[in-house]
């Protein structure tokens, strides 16, 4: 069994046409089928029957299909990994964020970083606590940003970035919205607040800081993004709480912020990578720039 009729095969069930998939690979129709023939005979079944002009996939065939498809993909990664693992001017970065720091931080970064190095790609995947490190540990991503920084894992480590004070958002009627010197967290008790879903790492930090104050909160409202619960709040739907770099305003409907004075309520904010693993240089490269740029954050921080 060859690499190449792994991929002719591949590409034949995708197509579901002999002769648009031997145009694909740029050769004879008759040799593409006599791949997929011999490919046939050493499985010891039938791939596809003939349909018409097309041909169909078999049970066989979709079962073989499901598994070869996710082994090549990793196979073509891993080769275009090698050949660029020593070129840090020229390659791809895969990186996970959370979304707050999609909104302002990592757009800012990539941008300073473009300046010096345009040949670099990247590759941006944004998730959940949970999502980002399986996409580190399962090899989707190189690096991710993550809150709150895991002081202790057994796949992956990294370097911690910086801590980030979290502001009540409140709408622009509250009675508290223009106490700009800041409120204790109790003072919101009798409010409904509006909540990141149960699969977010900041709702946790919320119910923290809450339990601390002495109250559990009436929770009216659950969003997936930080710009729902900024667009829930400033409607008049209710209080919440998100860390300063969620707060840049990107849109006409912005809720009034004000610090948290009792308890201090903070998140953590990390870059990790998988153990025992050297990165690609190109990602290295990165890596070591995002870590000098965050020990002199206030210049790409919102004021």
């Amino acid at each position: 069994m060859e690499l190449r009729q792994l991929h002719y095969f591949v590409t034949v069930a995708q197509m579901e046409h002999i002769t648009h998939a031997s145009q694909h690979h740029r050769i004879a129709q008759s040799a593409m089928s006599r791949q997929i023939h011999l490919l046939e005979q050493e499985l010891g079944v039938q791939l596809f029957t003939t349909r018409g002009r097309n041909v169909q996939i078999t049970h066989a065939g979709r079962f073989f299909y499901e598994r070869i498809a996710p082994l090549l993909q990793d196979i073509d990664r891993a080769c275009i990994d090698a050949q660029q693992f020593e070129h840090p001017e020229k390659g791809e970065v895969r990186i996970g964020f959370p979304h707050s720091l999609g909104i302002y931080v990592l757009p800012t970064l990539l941008a300073s970083y473009r300046k010096t190095h345009q040949n670099v790609k990247f590759v941006l995947q944004q998730g959940t606590y949970p999502q980002l490190i399986d996409s580190v540990l399962c090899r989707r991503i190189d690096l991710a940003f993550i809150s709150p920084f895991p002081p202790a894992h057994d796949g992956v480590h990294g370097d911690w970035l910086m801590s980030e004070p979290l502001h009540a958002i409140l709408p622009h009627n509250h009675p508290f919205a223009q106490h700009k010197e800041g409120i204790r967290l109790d003072q919101l008790q009798d409010e409904s607040f509006v909540m990141f879903s149960e699969r977010y790492s900041l709702r946790a930090i919320v119910l923290e800081a809450c339990a601390q104050a002495g109250f559990v909160p009436h929770i009216g409202f659950e969003g997936e993004e930080t710009d729902t619960i900024r667009g829930l709040v400033a409607a008049g739907l209710g209080v919440s709480m998100l860390p300063a770099m969620a707060l840049v305003e990107t849109g006409p409907i912005m809720p009034a912020a004000v610090p948290i004075t009792h308890p201090e309520v903070v998140r953590t904010v990390g870059l990790i990578q998988r153990k025992q693993e050297t990165l690609p240089r190109v990602a290295e490269a990165f890596r070591l720039f995002l870590i000098e740029q965050f020990q002199t954050i206030h210049p790409i921080m919102p004021q």
